[in-house]
C-alpha cells in the first residue's frame, strides 16, 4: 500500500487534465514528452532495476522472501565448488606430471604408487565437492521454480484485479485479444524469467567471481592479465540486452494488436462467413504480424552481435592466458623463477576460460530475463493505472444502512464519450424522474438515450453538469452501494458462459435487500454449478438444491420468479436441460429473445429500487412483449422505472415520457398530453401506427386475444432451445474433431509433427543449410579447443626443455586466436539466420492457423466446448510456445549435440580406454535430463485446460465489461479465475520437487564424472599406457560435452511446451490443410476446378436490377448438432420469387433465425433441399453462392477499425469497393449524414466490437455493408430493432430502392416494417402455417392479428 499516497497524489494533479474528456491519451503522451529522453547508460541500468523491482513485486509474503533469500544464497554457493575443482585439479596436473616424469625415469616404481596414492585422495575431495554442488543446485532450483510460479500467478491475479477495477472507457482502447496476450504469452515470460534458470545465472556469476578471486591467489600476473574479460562481457551484455529488450517489445505490442484482430473475428465467426470476409480480415492481421516479424528478425541480429563477441572474447582470452603461462613456466624450467607449476596456471586458465565459456552460454538467459522485465512494464502500467470509478470498493457498515427513494435528477449534464471528445452526445440536459414512477425515453437512434442509463449506473461520468440521487450528487455514493439499488437490461445484453441458473442468480451479487446479504457465500462459490449440473443429470432444480441447504433453496425460488416475471419460463420448459443450460459464450447459444428474457430476469430477481430498461424487449415477438410488459407494470409498483424503447407500444402507458433529438430533451408529458401537442412524439407514433387498415379487426377480437397468445406461445420458443446445447457436439463431428482440436491432440506422434514442421520450413532451405552449417561449426570448435588444450597441457610439462615450451605457448595461443575470430562468425551467423527462420516461420505458423480456423465452419465452431477465447491461444500461447523455442535455441542444440557425437569419436580415437570409461556415466547424465523433460511435460499436459479456462474467463469479462459492472460481478469473476487455476497450483509444488531433482543430477553429475575420469586416468598414465596431452583431450571434449548437456536440460520445460504447442498447431493446419501463404487466392478457387456449377456461378456478372434469387425450401428438416433428437425444422417447404420482398413472422424461438442460417449454408441439413437461384446449395465443397447474398444479422457486429473498413468488410472476396460505392451503401442505410457529421467521417474508429457507436448506428451500419455488395439475395435478421421510428422509416425508404428487383428474406416483429411485403410466411414450430398478403393474413390469422393490434399505439 505504499505507493497509494503518490498515486492519490497523481490522480489530483492528473484529475485537471482528465476532466477534459478524451484527453486520457493525450495527457499520458503529453507527460512523456516533458520529460527529456534518457541516456543509454541510464536505460540499461534502469533495465537491471526493472528487473530487481520484478522480483519484489505483486506483494510476495515472507514465504516468498524465503525462497527468494534461500535461492540466491544456495545459487551463490553452487557456483563455488567449480573453482575449488579447479585447485584440485591442478594439483593433480602437478602429480600427474610428476607420475608422467616418473613413468619415464628408470627408477620411478616407488613414485608412481605415492602419486597414485596422492591423487586418490584428491579424487575421494572431488566426489565431495560434486554431492555438495548436487544439494546446492536441487535446493535452487526448486526455490527459484517456486518462486517463479508463485509471482506468475500473483501477477495473473494482480493483473486480473486492476482490469476489473477499471472504468468502462478504459477498455475501448484494450481489445480483449490483447488481455489474453498478456495473461498467457507475457505472464509465462515473466515466469520463464524468474525460474531456475536466474539460480543458474546466479550460480555461474559467483563461479566467475569466485575463479577470479582463487586466480589472483594463484597467479595475480596471469590473472591480472585475463581480468581484460570481465568489463568486455558486461560490456556487450548490457549494450546487447538494451537492443534485445527494445526490439522484443515493439514485437510484442505488435502481436498483442493482432491477437486482439483474431479474437474479434473469432468471436463473429458467423458474420466472416456469411461475407466471407476471412481475406480481408486475415490481410489486417497479417499486417500486424508483418510488423511484428521485421522487429523480431532485428532482435535476433542483436543477440547474435551479442554472442559472437562473448564466444570471440572467451577464446581470444585463452590463447593470451596460454601464451603467457608458457613464458612463466619456460622461466621456471630455466631456473629464473620459482612457485609457479603448469598446475597453477592449469587452475587459473581452467577456470577462468571455462568461467567465461560457461557464462556467454548462459547469455540467452539475460535476453529472457530482459524480456521478463519487459513483460511486466506493460503489465504494470494497467495495473498501476488508478480507476476513475472504481467499483470495486466495498460498501461500508453506515452506507450500507443508508435508503434510496430513487428520485433521480439530471442538472444541465453534458458528456461526450473519451474516445470522440469533439462529438458531444449529452447537451445541457436537465430531467427529473420522480422516485416510483415509470418514465419512458424516447427518440432517434443516436439522440443519447441509452448513454443517459450509462451515466446513471456510473459506467461514464458527465463532463458537465450534475446527477442527484435523492439529492445527494451521484460521484459522492459509493460506485457499489449505487449499482445495487439499479437493476439494468441493456440494449445488446450479455450473459456470461455458464448456465441458465447461474445467469440469472448473477443479479443477486450486489443486492441492496438485506435480506439477500447471506446469500454471498453460496452466489461466489461453486454451489449454484452444481445445482446446474445435478440439473443436466436430470434431477429437479428444487431436489437439486435442497442437498445443499436451504439458502440454495430460496436463490433458486427467487430465480424461479424473476424468470416467471420475465417471462423466461416458456423457453426454459422447451430447452432439454431447462435451467441447467449452458448459454455458450457471451450467450451465443440462445437466440435473441431468449438473451434478452434471461437478461430481464436477471434484473428483476433482486427487486431494485430502480428499474432501468433500454431496450429490453427489442428482440420479442409482440405477444412475448405484452406478457412481459405486464409483468412489469405488476412489478414496477413503487420503484423507479426508466424505460428506453423505440416500439412507442411498450411505453404508452409511462407516467413520463421525454423525447430526445441530439443529446437535447425535445418535449416531456404522458402519452396523452403530448399526443394532443402533436408535435415530435405524435409524428413517431403516426409512424409507427399501422393505421386504418387495422382499426376494423380491433372490434373483432375482444375476449379472445389472450387465449390466442397462449396457445401462440405454447408452440413457439423453439429458436434457441435449438443451440441452447450445441456444447454436446455432434456425433457425426466427432471423427473429424480426432484430427481437430479437441484433448486428443496431446498425444501427436512427434514424427508427423517434425515432417510438418519441416514442411513449413522449406522455402528457407538455404537459410537454414547456412544455419545448421555454422551451427555445426560451433560444435566443432569446442572439439578444436579440446585439441588444443590437451596439447597445450602437454607440452607445458616440466619435463620438456625451455625452448620447446616457449615455440609450443606461441603456436597454441595463436590456434587459440584463430580458433577466436571462427566462433564470432558461426555464433553470428548461426544465431542470425536461425533467428531470421524462426520469424518467418512463426509468421507462416500464424497466419495458417488463422486461416485453417476461418475455414471451419459455424458447426465446428460452436461444438467440443470450443470458445474464442480457446481457439484464440492456438494463435497466441501455442505459436509464444513454438517461438520460445526456436531460433538460438535450436542452434544451441544442435551444436551441442555435433559437439556431443564428436567428442565420443575423438576420445575413442585418442584413448579408448578411458573414453569407455566416461561414456559409462553418459547415460545417468542423458537419463536424468529426460526424466526432467517427461515430469514437465505430463504436469503441462495434464493443467493445459485449466490454463485456457483462466484466460477465457478473463476474455469474457473484458467482452462484457459493462455487464460487469452494472451487476458489480467483479468478485464473481475474480473468485472463478481463482478456482480455474486452484488445481494446477496445488499440484505445481510436487512436480517442481520431482522434476528438479533430475535438472540438479543432470548438472552436477559432470564433475562426478570428472573424479571418475582422473582416478581412471591416472591409472592409465601411472601405468604408462597413455601419455597426459591424450589424457587432456579424452578429458576436455567429453567434459565440456557433458556440462553443455546439463544447461542443454534446463531448457526442459520450453523444449516440451513448445513440442506439444506444434502438435496442436499442426493439427490446427492440417484441417485448414494449405501450406503456403500464398494459396489464399487459391484458397477460394482451389476446389473450383472440380466444382462447375460453383465456378459457372461465380462468373455470373455483377447483377442488373430485376436478377434476385428464387428460394426454395423443400421439405427440410433440421436439428442442431447438439440435440439430434430435437428438430427445429420439420419439413419445411417455402417458395420466394426472383425478386420478392418475402417477410418471415411468428413468435420468438419458432426457427425464423434458423432459416436464414441455413440459407448461408451455416449448418448442413438433415434432410430435403435448399435451392438459391437454382442450385443446391448443400452439394458444393466451396461456399461461393454466398457472394450473391447479403446478411443483416441480428446482432449488428462490427470489427475494430474505421467505418470505411467495416463497410468495404461486405464486399465481395476480391473487390475493393470505391469509396462513392462505400458512401451510396451508407445513404441507402440512412447513416451518410450521421457519419459525415463526424470530425473523422469514414475514417472514424468503430472501438472494439463498434462499442464507440450507438445500438441504431450499428445496425444502419451494418445494413450499408450488406448492401455494398450489391447481392442479390438480402437476408434481414430483425434488422431494425434498434431503429426509432423515423430511422426506421428512412431506412425502409432506402431499403425499397436498393433492393429494387432483388430478392429480400426479412425476419421482424415489428408488423408494420414488413407490411408492404409481397409475401408473409407465418412460421409456428418449425413450419410455415399460413402465408400471404399483410390484408390476406389480417383477414384469416387469428395470431396475426393478435400481434398487430398490439402494435397499435391507438387501436
Amino acid at each position: 500500500m505504499g505507493n497509494s499516497s503518490v498515486s492519490d497524489r497523481e490522480g489530483k494533479e492528473g484529475g485537471k487534465e482528465l476532466a477534459n474528456p478524451g484527453s486520457d491519451s493525450d495527457s499520458s503522451k503529453m507527460g512523456v514528452e516533458k520529460n527529456p529522453a534518457p541516456s543509454r547508460v541510464s536505460r540499461v541500468f534502469n533495465s537491471v532495476f526493472r528487473y530487481f523491482h520484478l522480483l519484489n513485486y505483486a506483494e510476495p509474503t515472507a514465504f516468498d522472501y524465503l525462497l527468494l533469500v534461500t535461492g540466491v544464497i544456495t545459487s551463490i554457493g553452487a557456483g563455488i565448488p567449480f573453482p575449488i575443482l579447479g585447485i584440485l585439479f591442478g594439483e593433480l596436473v602437478d602429480e600427474l606430471n610428476g607420475a608422467t616424469c616418473a613413468a619415464d625415469t628408470p627408477h620411478g616404481s616407488r613414485a608412481a604408487e605415492d602419486y597414485q596414492a596422492a591423487i586418490n585422495q584428491k579424487v575421494i575431495l572431488v566426489v565431495a565437492a560434486a554431492l555438495a554442488q548436487f544439494g546446492l543446485i536441487y535446493i535452487y532450483s526448486v526455490c527459484w521454480n517456486l518462486f517463479g510460479e508463485r509471482l506468475s500467478h500473483r501477477l495473473r491475479e494482480k493483473y486480473f484485479r486492476s482490469l476489473l477495477r477499471q472504468e468502462v472507457t478504459f477498455f475501448d482502447k484494450l481489445p480483449a485479444g490483447e488481455v489474453s496476450s498478456r495473461l498467457s504469452a507475457d505472464i509465462n515470460t515473466i515466469r520463464n524469467g524468474t525460474s531456475e534458470k536466474v539460480g543458474v545465472y546466479l550460480g555461474v556469476v559467483s563461479l566467475f567471481v569466485a575463479s577470479y578471486i582463487i586466480a589472483f591467489i594463484k597467479g595475480a600476473k596471469l590473472a591480472g592479465i585475463l581480468v581484460s574479460l570481465v568489463p568486455a562481457f558486461l560490456l556487450m551484455t548490457f549494450v546487447g540486452g538494451h537492443y534485445v529488450g527494445k526490439f522484443a517489445t515493439r514485437a510484442s505490442e505488435h502481436v498483442a494488436s493482432a491477437s486482439s484482430i483474431a479474437l474479434e473475428s473469432l468471436s463473429n465467426v458467423m458474420v466472416v462467413h456469411a461475407f466471407r470476409a476471412n481475406d480481408r480480415l486475415e490481410a489486417k492481421y497479417a499486417a500486424k504480424l508483418s510488423s511484428a516479424k521485421k522487429e523480431g528478425i532485428k532482435k535476433a541480429v542483436a543477440i547474435a552481435i551479442q554472442s559472437g563477441v562473448l564466444y570471440f572474447v572467451a577464446f581470444a582470452a585463452c590463447g593470451l592466458a596460454y601464451w603467457q603461462g608458457s613464458i612463466t613456466i619456460a622461466d621456471v624450467v630455466a631456473g629464473r623463477t620459482e612457485g609457479t607449476t603448469v598446475g597453477s596456471i592449469y587452475t587459473i586458465i581452467f577456470i577462468l576460460v571455462d568461467a567465461s565459456i560457461v557464462i556467454s552460454q548462459v547469455s540467452p538467459y539475460l535476453q529472457i530475463f530482459s524480456s521478463a522485465a519487459a513483460a511486466l512494464e506493460k503489465l504494470k502500467s494497467d495495473i498501476d493505472r488508478e480507476s476513475k470509478i472504481d467499483g470495486t470498493v466495498d460498501i461500508s457498515d453506515h452506507q450500507s444502512a443508508e435508503f434510496f427513494r430513487g428520485d433521480i435528477q439530471l442538472q444541465n449534464v453534458t458528456f461526450s464519450y473519451p474516445s470522440r471528445p469533439d462529438v458531444p452526445v449529452i447537451q445541457d440536459v436537465s430531467l427529473q424522474f420522480p422516485s416510483g414512477k415509470t418514465t419512458a425515453i424516447v427518440g432517434l437512434s443516436g439522440s443519447g438515450k441509452s448513454t443517459v442509463a450509462g451515466l446513471l449506473t456510473r459506467l461514464y461520468d458527465c463532463d458537465g453538469g450534475d446527477i442527484l440521487i435523492d439529492g445527494r450528487s451521484i460521484r459522492d455514493i459509493n460506485v457499489r452501494q449505487l449499482r445495487n439499488y439499479i437493476g439494468l437490461v441493456q440494449q445488446d445484453p450479455m450473459l456470461l458462459n455458464r448456465s441458465v441458473l447461474e445467469n440469472i442468480a448473477l443479479g443477486l451479487v450486489n443486492s441492496s435487500r438485506s435480506g439477500h446479504l447471506d446469500f454471498q457465500p453460496i452466489l461466489l462459490g461453486t454451489e449454484l454449478s452444481k445445482v446446474a449440473e445435478a440439473v443436466r443429470g436430470g434431477q429437479d432444480i428444487l431436489e437439486a438444491a435442497r442437498v445443499y441447504g436451504e439458502k440454495v433453496v430460496e436463490i433458486v425460488h427467487l430465480v424461479l420468479h424473476a424468470a416467471k416475471l420475465a417471462d423466461a419460463e416458456v423457453f426454459l420448459g422447451t430447452l432439454e436441460y431447462g435451467f441447467g443450460t449452458d448459454v455458450g459464450t457471451n450467450g451465443d447459444l440462445l437466440s435473441g429473445g431468449q438473451k434478452q428474457r434471461v437478461a430481464l430476469a436477471r434484473a428483476l430477481v433482486k427487486n431494485p429500487r430502480i428499474l432501468l430498461l433500454d431496450e429490453a424487449t427489442s428482440s420479442l415477438d409482440s405477444a412475448s412483449e405484452q406478457r412481459i410488459q405486464a409483468a412489469i407494470e405488476q412489478a414496477s409498483h413503487g420503484r423507479t422505472v426508466i424505460s428506453i424503447a423505440h416500439r412507442l407500444a411498450t411505453v404508452k402507458n409511462a407516467d413520463k415520457i421525454v423525447v430526445m433529438r441530439n443529446g437535447r430533451v425535445i418535449e416531456q408529458g404522458s402519452h396523452v398530453e403530448l399526443m394532443a401537442k402533436d408535435a415530435d412524439y405524435a409524428a413517431l407514433v403516426r409512424l409507427q401506427n399501422m393505421g386504418s387498415e387495422t382499426a376494423s379487426v380491433g372490434t373483432a377480437l375482444g375476449g379472445k386475444e389472450s387465449a390466442d397468445i397462449k396457445d401462440m406461445t405454447s408452440s413457439g420458443s423453439e429458436d434457441g432451445a435449438q443451440d441452447a446445447n450445441e456444447k454436446a457436439g455432434p456425433a457425426t463431428e466427432k471423427a473429424v474433431d480426432k484430427e481437430g482440436l479437441g484433448e486428443e491432440d496431446t498425444a501427436q506422434p512427434t514424427w508427423p509433427i517434425l515432417k510438418r514442421m519441416g514442411s513449413l520450413t522449406r522455402p528457407y532451405l538455404f537459410w537454414l543449410f547456412i544455419a545448421f552449417f555454422a551451427a555445426l561449426i560451433v560444435g566443432g570448435t569446442y572439439l578444436g579447443s579440446a585439441l588444443i588444450f590437451g596439447n597445450t597441457i602437454g607440452s607445458l610439462s616440466p619435463c620438456n626443455t625451455e625452448q620447446a615450451i616457449r615455440a609450443a605457448g606461441s603456436l597454441f595461443g595463436l590456434l587459440y586466436f584463430v580458433l577466436a575470430i571462427i566462433e564470432f562468425f558461426a555464433n553470428f551467423t548461426s544465431w542470425s539466420t536461425f533467428g531470421l527462420v524462426a520469424e518467418k516461420v512463426l509468421y507462416v505458423i500464424k497466419v495458417l492457423s488463422f486461416r485453417s480456423l476461418f475455414r471451419q465452419d459455424l458447426q465446428w465452431h460452436q461444438s467440443e466446448n470450443r470458445t474464442p477465447s480457446s481457439l484464440l491461444s492456438f494463435i497466441t500461447s501455442d505459436t509464444a510456445a513454438i517461438g520460445s523455442l526456436t531460433g538460438s535455441i535450436i542452434g544451441n542444440m544442435f551444436s551441442i549435440a555435433v559437439n556431443f557425437v564428436g567428442a565420443i569419436i575423438l576420445a575413442h580415437i585418442v584413448a579408448w580406454k578411458i573414453a569407455v570409461v566416461c561414456l559409462a556415466v553418459v547415460p545417468i547424465m542423458l537419463g536424468s535430463g529426460f526424466m526432467k523433460l517427461w515430469i514437465v511435460a505430463r504436469f503441462d499436459e495434464k493443467h493445459a485446460k485449466a490454463f485456457e479456462d483462466s484466460v477465457g474467463i478473463s476474455v469474457e469479462a473484458v467482452n462484457s465489461i459493462k455487464t460487469v459492472a452494472a451487476l458489480s460481478l467483479e468478485k464473481e469473476v475474480l473468485g472463478r479465475y481463482q478456482r480455474s487455476l486452484a488445481e494446477p497450483r496445488k499440484e505445481v509444488t510436487r512436480s517442481i520437487l520431482l522434476s528438479n531433482a533430475f535438472l540438479a543430477l543432470s548438472m552436477a553429475v559432470g564433475n562426478l564424472l570428472y573424479a571418475l575420469v582422473y582416478w581412471w586416468g591416472s591409472k592409465q598414465i601411472v601405468a604408462g599406457l597413455y601419455t597426459q596431452t591424450q589424457f587432456f583431450i579424452v578429458l576436455v571434449s567429453l567434459l565440456v560435452s557433458a556440462q553443455l548437456w546439463g544447461h542443454l536440460f534446463t531448457m526442459a520445460p520450453e523444449i516440451t511446451r513448445a513440442g506439444r504447442a506444434a502438435g496442436r498447431v499442426c493439427a490446427l493446419i492440417d484441417l485448414g490443410s494449405s501450406d503456403s501463404l500464398d494459396s489464399s487466392a487459391q484458397g477460394s478457387q482451389g476446389t473450383q476446378a472440380t466444382d462447375h456449377e460453383s465456378m459457372i456461378e461465380s462468373k455470373i456478372p455483377a447483377p442488373v436490377s430485376g436478377q434476385g434469387l428464387a428460394v426454395n425450401f423443400r421439405q427440410v428438416k433440421f436439428s442442431y448438432p447438439a440435440r439430434p433428437n430435437r428438430q427445429i425444422l420439420k419439413g419445411l417447404d417455402l417458395d420466394i420469387l426472383p425478386g420478392q420482398f418475402c417477410a418471415l413472422v411468428g413468435p420468438s424461438g419458432a426457427g425464423k433465425s434458423t432459416i436464414i442460417s441455413l440459407l448461408e449454408r451455416m449448418y448442413s441439413i438433415e434432410s430435403g433441399t435448399i435451392e438459391v437461384g437454382g442450385f443446391d446449395i448443400n452439394s458444393k465443397m466451396e461456399p461461393v453462392f454466398r457472394d450473391e447474398i447479403g446478411l443483416v444479422p441480428q446482432d449488428s457486429v462490427l470489427f475494430d477499425g474505421s467505418i470505411r473498413f467495416n463497410v468495404s468488410l461486405g464486399a465481395r472476396p476480391g473487390i475493393e469497393p470505391s469509396d462513392a460505392e462505400i458512401e451510396g451503401a451508407c445513404k441507402l442505410a440512412n447513416i451518410h449524414d450521421t457519419i459525415a457529421s463526424l470530425p473523422d467521417g469514414y475514417d472514424t474508429q468503430c472501438g472494439n466490437n463498434g462499442g464507440q457507436l450507438s445500438g441504431g448506428q450499428r445496425q444502419r451500419l451494418s445494413i450499408a455493408r450488406a448492401l455494398v455488395r450489391k447481392p442479390r439475395l438480402l437476408l434481414l435478421d430483425e434488422s431494425t430493432s434498434a431503429l426509432d421510428a423515423e430511422s426506421e422509416r428512412l431506412l425502409q425508404d432506402g431499403l425499397e430502392k436498393a433492393t429494387k428487383g432483388i430478392t429480400v428474406v426479412a425476419i421482424a416483429h415489428r408488423l408494420h416494417t414488413i407490411r408492404r411485403a409481397d409475401v408473409i410466411f407465418m412460421i409456428e414450430d418449425g413450419r410455415c402455417v399460413d402465408k400471404g398478403t399483410h390484408e390476406e393474413l389480417m383477414g384469416r390469422s387469428e395470431s396475426y392479428r393478435v400481434n398487430v393490434l398490439h402494435q397499435t399505439l391507438d387501436g
